[in-house]
């Protein structure tokens, strides 16, 4: 592999360890706010969350750490809106369903992306890719699923959710490979849009949920230090959710984020004394696997194609493994979101209610 090739494997195995030490941490950040101080407005806190990541990035714009690269308006204002209205539904999903039953939302996500991109974007899985993602969410919902209590507009919503968050998570991906932007270019001109989507749905859809009013809530100098924690970690957190998308691909991102929702489960056990049982240990271990398996079968699968198929035929691998040579240029559109590197690390969010 020649030395451009160790710098982008390097820039993401760098990504997928931003994404998964924000990600935990705002998750205990954000448990800390809800569970312990009662500050139970997810979505409107979302909205705050990407106000204060476009803020820092205009900062950052502001100092030349990256270029503004505007592209086509309308994309970017339906793309913003798009992926602020899949929030709200995850967060509606939560509060009609049970959580087993949320949990299997999000564990459906893979599959309708795979489904998605076979059907629109014509890839192909090969079926030991299928067999790892399975082992992966056979691990992930013995750990979490408890119960699984159904209503018809729970599943309406979550249906909703499920193919929102999908085709935003594509987009995320697709965007930035046909405008040939970066994730700090995307993210900085999609914030405002979704921020302002949160923004005036967020008071409703939590007030509805909740039965409380967010602008009349009890801000206690601990409530607000929480809420400026969780929104300086946002920034991370959102950068790194379109950093990881943009260089692998969506199917690669929500396998990363259930590592991040079983290395949840084992600080909240280890830090928090949440309950932990043996059942969550096995399907701990069962997802470990399944996510090991997923990148070895990638990395083979890819490193096959690299030597067998010559550069003129050379197609869109699978799907990118999580530590692995597979993320060539080639894969990414030549290159498209490498074009600006970035000076700094800025960081980004997307987290709805773990």
């Amino acid at each position: 592999m020649g030395v451009g090739g160790e710098k982008f494997q390097l820039g993401t195995v760098g990504a997928l360890s931003l994404s998964v030490v924000s990600s935990v941490s705002i998750v205990i950040c954000n448990k800390a706010l809800m569970s312990s101080l009662g500050f139970n407005f997810a979505t409107t806190l979302t909205s705050w969350h990407l106000l204060v990541t476009f803020c820092s990035l205009h900062v950052a714009l502001w100092m030349k750490f990256f270029e503004h690269k505007p592209f086509d308006s309308r994309t970017v204002m339906g793309f913003g809106v798009l992926n602020g209205i899949s929030i709200g539904l995850l967060n509606l999903s939560l509060g009609f369903n049970s959580v087993g039953f949320y949990q299997m939302t999000k564990l459906a996500i893979i599959p309708c992306t795979v489904i998605l991109e076979t059907l629109f974007f014509r890839k192909k899985f090969s079926r030991s890719i299928q067999m790892s993602l399975s082992v992966l969410l056979l691990g992930v919902g013995v750990a979490t699923v408890t119960d699984l209590q159904l209503n018809a507009v729970g599943s309406i919503l979550s249906l909703l959710a499920i193919i929102t968050t999908c085709i935003a998570q594509i987009m995320t991906n697709t965007i930035q490979k046909k405008f040939k932007v970066s994730s700090t270019q995307l993210l900085y001109q999609s914030c405002p849009y979704q921020s302002l989507t949160l923004f005036l749905i967020g008071p409703f859809l939590d007030g509805f949920l909740t039965n409380q009013n967010v602008f009349a809530f009890n801000y206690t100098s601990q409530v607000v230090f929480f809420i400026v924690l969780s929104c300086l970690i946002s920034v991370s957190v959102n950068f790194s959710t379109f950093l990881v998308i943009g260089k692998t691909s969506p199917v690669t991102y929500q396998v990363l984020g259930h590592l991040k929702t079983c290395l949840v489960l084992t600080f909240g056990y280890v830090l928090l004394h949440d309950p932990f049982s043996w059942r969550n240990i096995l399907g701990i271990l069962i997802a470990v696997v399944g996510m090991v398996l997923y990148s070895y079968f990638c990395t083979v699968e890819t490193q096959q194609k690299n030597t067998e198929v010559s550069p003129q035929q050379v197609k869109e691998s699978e799907a990118a493994p999580l530590i692995s040579d597979s993320l060539s240029k080639a894969e990414n559109g030549g290159g498209g979101v490498d074009d600006e590197p970035l000076k700094v690390p800025m960081w980004s969010s997307k987290y709805s209610r773990e």
